[in-house]
């Protein structure tokens, strides 16, 4: 009898856990994408892409309160589905004037008063946590584990630390060479055998830490998070001033929130091909919708910017520096060209008080010069001595006349970061102020939210020729397909002094950049930035006129995109449009090559193109170009020659 007992238990339990547990399948609209969520002792979701295995069984959970782990023998008790095909139009337009966002959800509600929810898109997947807690919640950890099929590389961009601006190179390694101590940031692209790339990113990111990955076993990585901070202090051993806070003494936890709310999404875009990576808008879609309610004010635009030249300006009968006189130079210039902002970066005031103004420069008579000439001013400041007068500095920068901040140096997503930004975002809405963000994370929503926020850094960019020679024709071939599908960057294009490797030298005060002149022009088409710089000095903008009026007329912001040729570090070509004129770019990495044009992606009818190609020459001197205008229709297929680190940029007009 006690035996059998024994049995009938046995399959008591059994049975009991068998109805428990159940595989859910979730299918894109073009059903080319499969995403299967398996309950069990856990939550696990795997990914097909054309039947064939991208992603096996992944576990995802959070811990919470004193120990509960959510997603740890769950028990569905409702589940939800819908299918969504809308059009979104975005009020920052970085990559289009509309988005089609299309999608199949399944919301599974657990016991214990938290959800899980699943989308498949045609290009990629996601999910997210809600709980639905009364009371304030503590999250202790969250497990976020993508476990890639088959043998697979990463694009990898390593990390020493969560202190960090998440400037990166990205290396190229297999997979399963990481270990848990390899700690990369986001964006991360993975590579499937069958050349399947997977981005691996976050979106929706508002009070909680930022996402980071590490390597595990196999093919696998895994989500790490910073600790919340109780304590932090400047790091002497970096800065002697407040633009090295680090955190001193860390929480148990990773956040302290409400205890009802959604979580961030963490997505795996999905490209079948290297040019679909360029034009996902997952981390836009995503992304919590608008808060500021007319948007109207938010002016995109170019910027003439001071630091990265050294102010080094020339044929002028003053002294050039971080004064009124120069400020009113950048200002001239940028009026000739139609140039929207200058910044006055580091040096307008003294370092600890943003109220405190060097009595080199007015800043009173440089705004009032600014608003006679329709060039608006953004100011620098370090995001420690804002904060410590933020009301009376927004304030007071608001009553001079400024269109904006660029706020630097905070080097961390701990929860109270995250939610720094979100504070300045908002405050900065409040008194119509464009932001900026520099030495920062990655875009994971926030520009949706605040569409004010219009750019960020957190891209390792054309500042590090000053220091270093890494900034390759290579690296910046890099950066569209993984680093730029999370948002806009920064990366602060327009280098007018253009050399080849070979005679690439590194200069603090007279920076140069590598790769040819067209190299750079072209990324006023291929980088997205609607507040884009010029980093150069205007002496040199003017000297070299024809570029500057070239590049002057590319908008920041699009209304349509076509990728023409694209393979991730060797070539890309794109063609963006704004209202009626197309504006095209193609870069090569150190191999010279041609790329065919075609412009069969035109409307019928006679066209106007402007050309700025690489030169003869601009093999040996990158400073060589050649500058053509011709009639084309859209039978037209131009062959656009690239030297190597070459560009190659054109504007269409209807005639």
């Amino acid at each position: 009898m006690k035996k059998a007992f024994i049995i009938l238990l046995t399959l008591a339990l059994w049975t009991n856990d068998a109805l428990l547990a159940k595989d859910y399948d979730l299918v894109s609209p073009d059903g080319a994408v499969k995403l299967t969520i398996a309950i069990n002792d856990n939550i696990t979701y795997s990914v097909l892409v054309d039947g064939k295995p991208i992603m096996d069984a992944s576990t995802l959970s959070m811990t919470v309160g004193s120990g509960t782990v959510l997603g740890q023998n769950p028990q569905v008790i409702k589940e939800n589905k819908r299918s969504v095909n809308q059009k979104l139009y975005p009020e920052l337009r970085v990559k289009s004037q509309e988005i089609q966002d299309n999608f199949n959800e399944l919301e599974l509600v657990f016991k214990g008063r938290y959800s899980v929810t699943f989308r498949a898109y045609n290009n990629g997947v996601a999910y997210r946590f809600e709980t639905s807690h009364k009371k304030e919640l503590i999250v202790r950890s969250e497990r976020a584990e993508i476990n890639f099929s088959g043998n697979n590389n990463v694009y990898f961009p390593r990390e020493s630390e969560f202190f960090s601006h998440n400037e990166r190179l990205y290396e190229y390694n297999s997979l399963d060479t990481l270990s848990e101590k390899d700690l990369c940031s986001l964006p991360t692209l993975v590579e499937s055998s069958d050349k399947i790339k997977l981005l691996v990113t976050e979106t929706g990111l508002l009070d909680y830490p930022g996402m980071w990955l590490t390597g595990a076993t196999g093919n696998t990585l895994q989500a790490v998070f910073p600790q919340a901070g109780l304590e932090e202090k400047v790091d002497h051993k970096r800065w002697t001033d407040d633009r090295s806070i680090r955190i001193s003494k860390e929480a148990d936890y990773i956040a302290k929130t409400e205890g009802a709310r959604s979580f961030p999404w963490r997505i795996v875009c999905i490209a079948k091909n290297d040019a679909d990576l360029i034009t996902n808008q997952l981390t836009y879609q995503l992304a919590e919708p608008s808060r500021i309610k007319d948007p109207s004010w938010i002016k995109p635009g170019k910027v003439a910017w001071d630091w990265w030249n050294y102010n080094n300006i020339y044929g002028v009968d003053f002294e050039a520096g971080v004064n009124t006189d120069t400020y009113k130079y950048y200002i001239d210039f940028a009026s000739k060209y139609g140039i929207e902002y200058i910044i006055l970066d580091e040096g307008w005031y003294v370092l600890g008080d943003v109220l405190n103004i060097v009595p080199e420069v007015d800043v009173k008579e440089l705004m009032r010069y600014g608003a006679e000439k329709n060039v608006g001013i953004v100011l620098w400041v370090t995001w420690s001595s804002l904060d410590q007068k933020l009301q009376e500095a927004l304030d007071t920068f608001k009553a001079w006349g400024a269109k904006g901040l660029k706020v630097d140096f905070m080097q961390r997503d701990d929860q109270w970061m995250v939610n720094y930004y979100e504070r300045i975002a908002s405050e900065c809405a409040k008194r119509e102020l464009i932001v900026d963000f520099h030495g920062s994370y990655k875009p994971s929503g926030l520009r949706r939210t605040y569409p004010n926020v219009l750019t960020r850094e957190g891209v390792k960019g054309a500042e590090n020729n000053k220091w270093a020679s890494y900034i390759t024709p290579q690296h910046n071939l890099t950066l569209p397909f993984i680093r730029m599908v999370a948002g806009p960057m920064d990366y602060t294009p327009g280098a007018m002094i253009n050399a080849q490797e070979e005679n690439f030298r590194i200069s603090w005060n007279r920076p140069m950049s590598m790769g040819t002149r067209c190299h750079q022009l072209a990324m006023y088409a291929i980088f997205e930035s609607p507040l884009q710089m010029l980093c150069d000095n205007p002496s040199n903008y003017l000297r070299e006129d024809e570029s500057t009026a070239f590049l002057a007329q590319f908008p920041t912001v699009w209304d349509d995109i076509k990728v023409l040729e694209a393979k991730i570090g060797d070539y890309v070509a794109l063609a963006r449009r704004s209202g009626d004129s197309w504006y095209l770019g193609a870069m090569t990495d150190e191999k010279a090559r041609t790329i065919a044009i075609d412009l069969s992606f035109l409307e019928d009818g006679n066209y106007n193109i402007e050309i700025f190609q690489d030169g003869v020459n601009a093999e040996r001197y990158a400073q060589d170009y050649k500058r053509v205008v011709k009639n084309i229709t859209n039978k037209d297929v131009i062959p656009a020659s690239l030297a190597n680190g070459g560009g190659w940029a054109a504007i269409i007009t209807k005639k």
